[in-house]
């Protein structure tokens, strides 16, 4: 009769191992991030601390920036778009007259290459915010420069005395005063 009885079939149980499961999701994220990091890693790129403008610019903007920098440079020194809001740079080159000088007008597609890399890099203007039109009311200005005894009037040829590459476009660069 012992061969009539039927034994209860057993169905293997699989026990739950959290600490195995955690070290498969930590071994996969580790292999997907180390292999997300070999394909983005670009050979040759430019350390940031090379580049020199606050920004890294696309090559889409390049040109305009080049422009801005010919255009601008020749005078005065060439202030970061960041600087100052959209709207300052908008009635900037709509306006011939510029800070008491009268200056022959950007044309298309120069303006419109100009503007483009201006608008994409500025910042954003604060709704009751009045539009700035010197450094010293730039309130972005101020917030890069909070432990900075800025000289009166602030002069954009002032800029050097702290970012001796000004003149090159390339205000990561201070003087070792600062550099700390």
């Amino acid at each position: 009769m012992s061969n009539l009885v039927k034994r209860k079939s057993r169905k293997p149980t699989l026990k739950r191992r959290p600490l195995g499961l955690i070290l498969t999701i930590l071994v996969w994220s580790l292999v997907m991030g180390w292999l997300l990091a070999l394909a983005t890693n670009v050979q040759g790129a430019t350390p940031v601390s090379e580049i020199g403008t606050v920004d890294v610019v696309p090559a889409r903007y390049q040109l305009g920036q080049e422009l801005y920098q010919e255009n601008c440079a020749s005078c005065h020194i060439a202030l970061p778009p960041e600087v100052f809001p959209t709207q300052t740079w908008k009635n900037l080159l709509e306006d011939s007259q510029h800070y008491g000088a009268t200056l022959k007008p950007l044309l298309d597609p120069s303006r419109t290459l100009v503007w483009k890399y201006l608008s994409t890099f500025s910042r954003s203007q604060l709704q009751n915010e009045e539009t700035p039109y010197r450094v010293n009311n730039s309130r972005y200005f101020k917030a890069l420069h909070p432990q900075v005894e800025l000289p009166r009037p602030v002069q954009i040829s002032s800029c050097v005395i702290c970012h001796p590459s000004a003149q090159g476009y390339n205000f990561r660069r201070l003087s070792s005063e600062w550099d700390k």
